[in-house]
């Protein structure tokens, strides 16, 4: 049968985000010191551009009419999805550069922070969230598991309960396979390797090839045996060298790439204090860029003058225009949603930890009517001083423990168990067993396990080892 080319109508709607808004929302997920810079190369490319004395956006009058330039709307959209301006990570063979550069973020803050906080935002049953911060501590630094299903599961005992069933253990781990950076929580080489490869594009040319080679013939491809691996794959030899460099594009330890600790020298973007009228929430003048445009240069704009220097002059100012407002959107989103999450937080500012609530992105998206993906851009990176330290505005958010009618944060419940333990008997030191009566006490109903989990991830000492350093 004979195919013909033929031409088709058809109508869709697709989102398209132009170069100036997918800025604004590229500023937005910048901490301070990396804006800085961003700032500063604009500044340097940028002869329409200047530093200003004060903080805000500077009006100046300007000899030159707009008539000409595109119109700039008076608030930009910074609201979005995440996969509307960037290509999801594991979509995207390493080192393409077509992803946003999780690299430098992630230098920033430990793997377990990294994945604890995409945790916290999981939608899950109490019992999976259990199942899965065992499974985030079995985590090593390189993003392997270094313990098997079923010691994980086996570890879940508590309270002459048995453990969960491995098939929904392996369920919630697959679910934490989708985390980032693409590869982790996998048991060995082979499955970290076919995590990022199943993530990549359908049409990746010899994908198929690349994934039975990783499932089937690794130890071949280590012993560098390429005769065997040309003839199971049926390939040439550009072929194979193709599927080889694929693999090889891939990390093998996705987890390196992430610190030991998150830095402790950080710029405030937000500053909390309290006044006569309670608290208040304000930007931080001295971490903000403050730009405005050049008046001089401006000023040499002539409408009737079409020559390349004006033009020049002119698509500078646009752009100008277009980077001014786009700080100042990223500065207002960011006062709305630290407002916002101060407001749900004031038993923090007035009580300390043990007063915190639970906060998740979806209770500030709903609140101020944006989507969770750029609440998530607007508190990662971004810091708040508060009369109690200075804090990541993503250390708000934590999980929630227990039932809604007796939900506790677990940022709360580890600083309760963190001052019990410091008011402790020196020659008696509690027990996780007395320290969930003792929360039980407190409305705080928790189980042993679970005690023992946050103790340990604050690296203090069981009771017997308590004792016996005192």
């Amino acid at each position: 049968m004979a195919l013909k080319a033929s031409l088709q109508l058809r109508i869709g709607t697709q989102l398209t985000m132009t170069p100036q808004l997918q800025q604004a929302i590229g500023l937005l997920q910048l901490s301070t010191l990396d804006l800085r810079q961003e700032v500063q190369q604009a500044l340097e490319a940028n002869p329409m551009l200047e530093l200003e004395d004060e903080f805000g956006e500077q009006q100046t009058r300007e000899a030159v009419e707009d008539d000409w330039a595109d119109q700039i709307p008076a608030e930009l959209s910074v609201d979005s999805d995440w996969s509307d301006t960037y290509q999801d990570l594991g979509t995207t063979p390493a080192g393409s550069g077509e992803a946003p550069d999780f690299e430098r973020q992630a230098s920033s803050q430990s793997l377990h922070s990294h994945l604890s906080w995409q945790l916290a935002m999981l939608d899950v049953s109490d019992q999976e969230r259990l199942i899965a911060e065992s499974l985030l501590d079995a985590v090593n630094a390189d993003g392997y598991l270094e313990q098997t299903l079923d010691d994980i599961a086996q570890g879940l005992e508590q309270d002459g309960r048995r453990p969960p069933p491995l098939a929904e253990v392996e369920a919630v781990l697959v679910r934490l396979q989708q985390f980032e950076p693409t590869g982790v929580f996998a048991r060995d080489l082979r499955e970290c390797l076919m995590l990022q490869l199943d993530s990549l594009p359908r049409d990746t040319v010899l994908l198929p090839q690349a994934g039975r080679l990783v499932r089937q013939f690794l130890e071949a491809l280590a012993s560098g045996d390429r005769r065997l691996l040309k003839r199971r794959l049926g390939l040439d030899d550009d072929q194979l060298d193709s599927v080889i460099e694929l693999i090889r594009s891939l990390d093998p330890r996705p987890g390196s790439q992430f610190g030991d600790s998150d830095n402790d020298y950080v710029i405030p973007d937000l500053l909390v204090r309290h006044t006569e009228e309670g608290w208040r929430v304000e930007l931080n003048p001295d971490a903000m860029p403050r730009l405005r445009i050049q008046p001089d240069y401006a000023a040499l704009i002539r409408r009737a003058d079409k020559s390349q220097d004006n033009q020049f002059l002119k698509d500078h100012l646009q752009e100008a225009r277009w980077l001014i407002k786009s700080l100042s959107s990223r500065n207002d989103t960011l006062l709305k949603v630290g407002r916002e999450i101060m407001v749900r937080q004031i038993d923090f500012l007035e009580q300390g930890e043990a007063a915190m609530k639970p906060l998740v992105l979806a209770d500030i998206a709903d609140k101020v009517e944006m989507h969770e993906s750029t609440i998530s851009r607007v508190t990662t990176q971004k810091f708040v001083h508060t009369p109690r330290g200075v804090f990541e505005l993503k250390y708000f958010f934590s999980s929630q423990v227990g039932q809604d009618g007796d939900a506790h944060s677990s940022t709360a419940i580890r600083a309760m168990i963190k001052s019990l333990i410091q008011k402790e008997p020196a020659r008696k030191p509690l027990s996780d067993s007395k320290l969930v009566e003792l929360l039980a006490e407190d409305g705080v109903n928790v189980a042993r396990r679970t005690v023992a989990k946050y103790r340990e991830a604050m690296n203090i000492p069981s009771s017997s080892e308590r004792k016996r350093l005192r």
